[in-house]
C-alpha cells in the first residue's frame, strides 16, 4: 500500500457513505483512477465491507461485559464447535479466540444485568466443555473509527 491507498482507506474508514468523486477530490487524484484504486483495495482484501455503526442502547442493550472462558478438551474440533455456537448467540457481538489462562474472549450486549446473569448461567455455564468463566461489566468503551497501517523499522519500536 501506498500513501494515496491509505489516505483512501482512512477516508473510507471515517465514512464510507462518501461518494467516490469526494474521495478522489479530497486525495488529489480524477475519480476514475479512485475507482480503480478502491477496487484493487477490496481484491487484495485490505477493505472487506462496509458497515453501519449502531447505538446499542438505542437496540436495547444498554450493558456490555467481556466473558471470558476456558474449554476442555482443548483441541481444534471444540474450539470450532464453541466459537461457532457464541458467534450464533443474539446476545454476543465478538468472540476471540486467545492464548494464555483464557480460550475465549466474548463480548456480549443485552438489555440489563439480568439478561447477562440468564447468558451466563443457562448459555454458557451449562455448556459441558466450559470448565470456568469470568465476566467484567464494561462501563464505557472507545473504539478507533480509523486503524492505519504501522510503520515499519525502527519507528515501529519507538512510540
Amino acid at each position: 500500500m501506498d500513501e494515496l491507498d491509505s489516505a483512501i482507506v482512512r477516508l473510507l474508514q471515517e465514512d464510507a457513505r462518501q461518494t467516490n468523486r469526494d474521495i478522489a477530490r479530497k486525495v488529489g487524484i480524477a475519480p476514475s483512477t479512485c475507482l480503480e484504486r478502491t477496487r484493487l483495495l477490496r481484491e487484495r482484501g485490505v477493505i472487506r465491507g462496509y458497515h453501519a455503526e449502531v447505538d446499542l442502547p438505542s437496540l436495547g442493550r444498554s450493558v456490555q461485559a467481556m466473558v471470558s472462558a476456558q474449554v476442555r478438551p482443548l483441541s481444534r474440533a471444540v474450539i470450532d464447535a464453541f466459537q461457532r455456537s457464541m458467534a450464533e448467540r443474539p446476545e454476543v457481538l465478538s468472540v476471540f479466540v486467545a492464548a494464555g489462562s483464557d480460550d475465549f474472549l466474548i463480548h456480549v450486549a443485552v438489555r440489563d444485568i439480568d439478561h447477562l446473569h440468564a447468558f451466563l448461567t443457562d448459555r454458557l455455564a451449562l455448556r459441558k466443555e466450559v470448565v470456568g468463566f469470568r465476566s467484567s461489566i464494561i462501563f464505557r468503551h472507545l473504539r478507533k473509527s480509523t486503524v492505519e497501517e504501522l510503520p515499519i523499522g525502527r519507528a515501529a519500536e519507538n512510540p
